[in-house]
C-alpha cells in the first residue's frame, strides 16, 4: 500500500518528508537485514578462526587489557564491562556466560580462559557472579592473538565507530575443529563438534604436503570428534558421513566399569558421561526409572563425583542381576547414551557454508598462508625502514667530523637537517635520526654495533623477500608453527570409538597382531601381547602369568589375531560372538574383565571353549567348514559354520544338552579330519570325522566315546589331519607329566567305543587333564591353578609310547595342579633362561600294561543310523 501527501490528514505535521514505500518489500528487506545480522554478527563462527563475534571480542579485550597467562587474574566483571562498553553492547549476561564457558574444562576441549573461583560444575551448579570470579587468558588462547599487531588481519569499526576491533583473529590453532561451535541463526543452525588437537594438526600438515589429499585419507588422521568429557562414540557411519558431507549423526555413550564387592555383588561405575550431560540429572533419571520398575536389578544409585577424582556414579546391583543387561537398559532409557546432529555450518567470506572435513582444514590452512604473507610483508617493511635509518647512520659515521662540524655550525635543528640532506644526500628520515643519535653511539664499539646491526637487517630483508617469492617456504613455515603447537598442547584422545558389527572399517584402524587370550575359572577375560611371554626350557619354574583372586585360577588360554571373531561356547550349549579387539587389554599380571560385561552370558552359565574364525562373511569358507562339539559324557555333534555366521547379542543354541551333562569342547574342521577324544582315566579314541553326520544347531548329537563310570568324563577332543607327518598327540596329566605320541599308535575304530590307553595314570601323575595335536615348531603354554604360567618348546618334550607316564613338564608346588594347556604357533626365538637341574629320575616310566580293553558298541542318539562297533581287543605297547 502506498501513501501520498494528498491522503495525509491535516494535523499540522510537516509535509513532503514522508517517503512512500511498498510494505511487502519493506518487510522483506528488514527481515533479510535482521537475519544476516544474526547470522554474521552473532550465531555462526568464522571458518578461519572458529570464533563468533562475542568470543573474539572477549579474547581481544583481555589481550588488549594485558590480561595474559603470565599476569595476575583480573575480576570477570572488569572484563565484561570493558568488552560490553567497547565492542559488544548486547548485555553483560551474554558476555559473562560466554566467558564462563570458555573456562569450563567439561565444555571446551581446549580451555581458552584460565578461571579462578566458582565457574559451575558438570552437575549443573551455577557459576558465581562475575564480581566474585577472576580470569586471565590461557597460554593456548594467546596463540590465537599472536602477530595481531603485525597487520595480519583486517580491522573494523566498533558499534559506535569510536574504536577499532579485529574482524578475525590471526590464530595459529585450528580453533573451529578443536573446540567446535553451536548456534541457532535465522533459518539455519550450526553444530560443529570438538576434535583432538594432535589429529587436527596432523591433518593440516597432511593437507599442506598434498593439497589433493582425499577425505578418506584425512579420516584416517582425524578419526572422529573428541569430547572433553570422554565417552564412547558408538558407531562410525554417521561420523564418516559428516566428514564427507558436513552433516551426520553421532551416538555417544558414557563409559562404564563393573566392580565386584567383597560380598560378591556387582556395581556399575559410570566414570564418563556423554558431552553436555548433567551428572545430577542423569542420577535422578536412573533413580526415577528404578522406582518405576523400568530398570530391574538395581538397588541404589548415587553420584559420588567430585572435581578432584572426576566422574563416579555408582549403580548398585542386586545379587542375581546381570550387569550387561542393566547397562543396556541404562543406554536405552537414559542420557548415558545420547546423539548429536553434526552440522558444520560456518562463515566463508561472510557467507554461511556447509563444510566437510577437507574444507574445514583447507580454510584454516589458506588463512594461515594469508597471515604468513601479511606478517612477512609487515616485517619486511619494518626491516627496510630500519635499514634506511642505519644507512643514514653509516653515512654519518663515514663522515663523522664533517657531520659534527655541520651540526655545531647550524643555528637551528631544521638548518642542521637541511644541511645533512643537501651535503650528504640523506633523506629527511635519515637526517632526523642522525640528529637524534646519542653521543655515546659515536664510540668505537657502538659504531661497530651499528655496522653489525645493518648487516643483520640486510640479511633479514633478503630472507623475508625469499619467503615472499617462494610459496614452498611459506608452507614450510606453516608446518613448523603447527608442529610447535602440537608439541606444546597436543594430547591423547579422550573419546573412544566403538564400531558396530556391520562396520568392517574398524579392522583398517586396529593393528593386527597375535595376542594371548586368557580366561580365569571365575570368568575374567583379557588379551595380552604374545611377546610378553618369554620361552623357557622344559622343567622350568614358569612365570607369574596372571594375578587372580585366591579362589580363582587361569582355566583357558589361547592365541588369536586382533582381527578375528571369537565364538564362545558355554557349558549349557549356547554360542556367543566377540571380536578379539573388543577384549580388554592387560599385562600378564592384570586380572582382566568379567566375560559377562562383554557378552550377555547368564549368571548360571560358564564359557567352556572358544573357537577363532578369521572372517564370518566368507561364504565359501563357512559353507565348507564345520564345528564339532563334544560333551563331558562323550556326546559328539557336527554343525556347519554357516549356522553360526549371524551374530546375535543374546547368543544362540549350539547344541541341546542332556540333563547332568555339559558341553566340554569344540573344534573347527574342514570335514576331512579324524577326531580323537580322551577321558580322564587315561583312555582315548580315534575315528574318522565322516562317522559324525552334520546336524542342525538344535540336535543332541551321537556318542563319540564310552564313559564307563560316574567319576570318569571326557577331558579333551582334537581334530587330526593325518596328512601332516609332523603332527603328534600331546597328553598332559594334572600333576605336570606329559608326552608326545605318534598319531599312528592310536588305531582307528568306530565312534562310541572305549578307545585305547593314552597315558599310564597313577597317583604320581594324576588324572589326564587334556590332549593336543602339536608340532615340534610350536610352543606349549601351561597354566596352573595358582596362576603360574610356563611356555616351553614342544620339541623339548620327547615322544613316548601310549602306555607311559611321560616326562615332567613343570615343577608344581604342593597342592597345585595344571589347569589348562594350549599350543602356540610360530614361537618366537626369545632369550632362553638356564635350564633347571635335570629330572633324569622322573623323565620316563616303562611300566607295561597287558590288560585288554574292549571297544564297546556305539550308542545311538536322536535318529542316527546304526553302525557296527569295532570289537577287536587292544593290547597296550610294552616299552
Amino acid at each position: 500500500m502506498e501513501t501520498t501527501d494528498e491522503e495525509l490528514p491535516e494535523s499540522g505535521a510537516p509535509r513532503g518528508r514522508i517517503i512512500p514505500v511498498n510494505i511487502e518489500e519493506q518487510m522483506k528487506s528488514a527481515y533479510i537485514d535482521y537475519s544476516m545480522s544474526v547470522i554474521v554478527g552473532r550465531a555462526l563462527p568464522d571458518a578461519r578462526d572458529g570464533l563468533k563475534p562475542v568470543h573474539r571480542r572477549i579474547l581481544y579485550g583481555m589481550y588488549e587489557m594485558g590480561n595474559t597467562y603470565n599476569k595476575p587474574h583480573k575480576k570477570s566483571a572488569r572484563i565484561v564491562g570493558d568488552v560490553m562498553g567497547k565492542y559488544h553492547p548486547h548485555g553483560d549476561s551474554s558476555i559473562y556466560g560466554t566467558l564462563v564457558r570458555m573456562a569450563q574444562d567439561w565444555s571446551m576441549r581446549y580451555v581458552l580462559v584460565d578461571g579462578h573461583g566458582n565457574f559451575g560444575s558438570q552437575d549443573g551448579d551455577m557459576p558465581a557472579a562475575m564480581r566474585y570470579t577472576e580470569v586471565r587468558l590461557e597460554r593456548i588462547a594467546e596463540t590465537m592473538l599472536q602477530d595481531i599487531e603485525k597487520d595480519t588481519i583486517d580491522w573494523q569499526l566498533n558499534y559506535d565507530d569510536s574504536d577499532k576491533e579485529p574482524s578475525v583473529l590471526p590464530t595459529r590453532i585450528p580453533q573451529l575443529l578443536l573446540n567446535g561451535a553451536s548456534g541457532i541463526a535465522v533459518g539455519m543452525a550450526t553444530n560443529i563438534l570438538p576434535h583432538n588437537l594432535t589429529e587436527v594438526v596432523d591433518a593440516c600438515i597432511a593437507y599442506v604436503d598434498n593439497h589433493e589429499i582425499t577425505i578418506d585419507e584425512l579420516i584416517k588422521i582425524v578419526k572422529a570428534p573428541d569430547f572433553p568429557t570422554g565417552g564412547i562414540i558408538y558407531g562410525y557411519e554417521g561420523v564418516k558421513q559428516a566428514m564427507h558431507t558436513g552433516r551426520g549423526r553421532l551416538v555417544l555413550r558414557g563409559k562404564v566399569n563393573v566392580e565386584t564387592t567383597n560380598s560378591g555383588r556387582e556395581k556399575i561405575i559410570i566414570t564418563e558421561v556423554p558431552y553436555q550431560v548433567n551428572r545430577d540429572a542423569l542420577t535422578e533419571k536412573i533413580g526415577y526409572l528404578i522406582n518405576e520398575k523400568v530398570i530391574d536389578g538395581v538397588t541404589d544409585v548415587n553420584n559420588e563425583s567430585n572435581n578432584k577424582e572426576g566422574t563416579r556414579i555408582v549403580v548398585d546391583l542386586k545379587k542375581d542381576a546381570i550387569s550387561q543387561v542393566v547397562i543396556n537398559h541404562l543406554y536405552k532409557h537414559t542420557e548415558l547414551q545420547t546423539s548429536f546432529g553434526i552440522n558444520n555450518v560456518a562463515l566463508v567470506k561472510g557467507r554461511p557454508h556447509v563444510l566437510n572435513i577437507k574444507e574445514l582444514v583447507s580454510e584454516f590452512v589458506n588463512f594461515r598462508h594469508e597471515v604468513v604473507i601479511r606478517r612477512t610483508k609487515f616485517e619486511l617493511k619494518k626491516a627496510e625502514e630500519r635499514a634506511h635509518i642505519l644507512e643514514g647512520f653509516l653515512i654519518a659515521l663515514d663522515h663523522l667530523d664533517e657531520v659534527i662540524r655541520l651540526i655545531r655550525a647550524a643555528a637551528t635543528p631544521d638548518t642542521a637537517k637541511d644541511g645533512l640532506m643537501s651535503e650528504f644526500k640523506m633523506s629527511e628520515i635519515q637526517a632526523k635520526a642522525v640528529l637524534e643519535l646519542r653521543l655515546q653511539r659515536l664510540t668505537g664499539m657502538e659504531r661497530d654495533k651499528i655496522r653489525e646491526e645493518h648487516a643483520q637487517v640486510m640479511q633479514t630483508i633478503a630472507n623475508l623477500k625469499e619467503i615472499l617469492g617462494d610459496e614452498g617456504k611459506r608452507f614450510q613455515i606453516i608446518k613448523e608453527e603447527l608442529t610447535e603447537i602440537k608439541e606444546k598442547y597436543g594430547d591423547e584422545r579422550k573419546s573412544e570409538i566403538t564400531y558396530m558389527a556391520d562396520e568392517m572399517s574398524i579392522e583398517d584402524l586396529i593393528e593386527e597382531e597375535d595376542v594371548v587370550v586368557t580366561i580365569s575359572h571365575l570368568g575374567y577375560i583379557k588379551r595380552t601381547s604374545a611377546t610378553e611371554f618369554r620361552q623357557q626350557r622344559r622343567g622350568g619354574r614358569g612365570a607369574r602369568g596372571s594375578k587372580t583372586r585366591e579362589e580363582d585360577y587361569i582355566e583357558q588360554l589361547f592365541i588369536a589375531s586382533t582381527h578375528h571373531t571369537l565364538l564362545f561356547f558355554t557349558e549349557k550349549g549356547r554360542c556367543f560372538w566377540l571380536k578379539v579387539y573388543e577384549i580388554t587389554e592387560g599385562d600378564k599380571q592384570s586380572k582382566g574383565r568379567a566375560i559377562q560385561n562383554l557378552i550377555q552370558i547368564p549368571s548360571d552359565d560358564t564359557v567352556r571353549t572358544i573357537i577363532t574364525i578369521k572372517n564370518l562373511q566368507d561364504t565359501e569358507y563357512i559353507n565348507n567348514h564345520y564345528i564339532v562339539l563334544c560333551t563331558r559324557k562323550g556326546i559328539i555333534k557336527k554343525t556347519k559354520v554357516t549356522d553360526f555366521s549371524r551374530p546375535r547379542q543374546n547368543g544362540i543354541n549350539a547344541i541341546t544338552i542332556n540333563e547332568g551333562d555339559q558341553l566340554l569342547d569344540a573344534c573347527l574342521t574342514d570335514g576331512n579330519q579324524q577326531i580323537m577324544m580322551a577321558v580322564k582315566s587315561g583312555r582315548a579314541i580315534r575315528f574318522p570325522e565322516e562317522k559324525v553326520r552334520p546336524t542342525g544347531r538344535g540336535a543332541i548329537g551321537v556318542f563319540g566315546i564310552s564313559v564307563d563310570h560316574e567319576n570318569d568324563e571326557v577331558v579333551g577332543m582334537i581334530c587330526v589331519n593325518i596328512s601332516d607327518p609332523e603332527s603328534s598327540v600331546l597328553v598332559v596329566s594334572a600333576k605336570g607329566f606329559g608326552k608326545r605320541t605318534a598319531i599312528e599308535e592310536y588305531r582307528i575304530t568306530n565312534r562310541g567305543g572305549k578307545g585305547v590307553k593314552t597315558i599310564n595314570v597313577t597317583e604320581k601323575t594324576g588324572d589326564l587333564i587334556g590332549l593336543l595335536n602339536v608340532k615340534e615348531t610350536q610352543d606349549l603354554m601351561i597354566t596352573c591353578k595358582s596362576g603360574v604360567t610356563i611356555r616351553t618348546s614342544i620339541a623339548s618334550i620327547r615322544e613316548a609310547g601310549r602306555a607311559t607316564q611321560g616326562v615332567k613338564l613343570i615343577k608344581l608346588d604342593d597342592g597345585d595342579e595344571i589347569a589348562a594347556i594350549t599350543k602356540i604357533d610360530d614361537h618366537e626365538s626369545e632369550e632362553e633362561i638356564e635350564p633347571v637341574e635335570s629330572l633324569e629320575n622322573e623323565n620316563i616310566s616303562s611300566e607295561t600294561d597287558s590288560s585288554k580293553e574292549d571297544a564297546e558298541p556305539e550308542n545311538q542318539i536322536q535318529n542316527d543310523e546304526s553302525e557296527n562297533s569295532d570289537n577287536a581287543d587292544d593290547v597296550s605297547d610294552n616299552q
